[in-house]
């Protein structure tokens, strides 16, 4: 019997800026030390073990959020804090990920920071203590508020274009969207699915709609 072969790996190459090495961070500085104010003296002498990318090693966090506040994008989300929803934590890191503007947290103030593994120090967070006030937000700032929810009578969101001024809307795990957004929000998309479960989880449900507004609206040219 002839030998299986599969398809030619390609050369490996060096790692990107976003890929760790063989330990969670960098060193001491090697070398000269730079004459530049956006780095932290006690990173340089100490080594930074911090959770960014090769191109923020060293830096201050002011000079993280300044840079990143210049290349934010127009795209804002909200995510309903009614009970304990762990899942605001996971939603903060994606949101910082892909430079999102601002997440808004409406209702409780108190949420679980675990699952955003430090990304809220430099994310842009707002608070609102009511969906009313998240909706008047919204119409100050002129966002399109789209709700993202399997409901009846949603559009897909792989048909739809989302618009560029948005805001995206989650509800909580098992409940959803609350019935204010439902009559609040300018349209209602949902994730298409194709097996036995009734929705998918919040945090990955808003990796996927955040993601889908990058690949409409975003230079990837940008991207690390």
């Amino acid at each position: 019997m002839p030998e299986l072969r599969g398809p030619e790996l390609p050369e490996p190459e060096l790692p990107g800026p976003t890929e760790w090495g063989d330990g969670p961070g960098v060193g001491p500085w090697q070398g000269p030390l730079p004459d530049d104010p956006r780095y932290d003296p006690d990173l340089l002498r100490d080594g930074d073990t911090r959770n960014v990318v090769d191109a923020y090693r060293y830096w201050t966090r002011d000079a993280i959020v300044a840079d990143i506040d210049g290349r934010r994008h127009r795209l804002h989300i909200a995510i309903e804090n009614f009970g304990n929803d762990a899942n605001i934590g996971a939603v903060v890191r994606t949101a910082n990920a892909f430079a999102v503007h601002t997440v808004h947290i409406v209702g409780r103030r108190r949420w679980n920071r675990r699952g955003a593994m430090v990304t809220d120090r430099y994310q842009r967070l707002c608070h609102h203590d009511t969906t009313a006030d998240l909706l008047r937000f919204a119409a100050g700032a002129g966002l399109v508020v789209v709700a993202v929810d399997n409901v009846p009578g949603a559009a897909r969101i792989e048909d739809t274009v989302l618009p560029r001024d948005c805001l995206l809307v989650f509800g909580q795990e098992g409940p959803g969207i609350t019935p204010e957004v439902k009559v609040g929000a300018d349209a209602t998309v949902s994730i298409a699915q194709f097996g036995s479960t009734r929705s998918i989880n919040a945090a990955v449900a808003a990796g996927i709609a955040m993601h889908t507004w990058i690949r409409q609206h975003a230079d990837l040219g940008d991207a690390w």
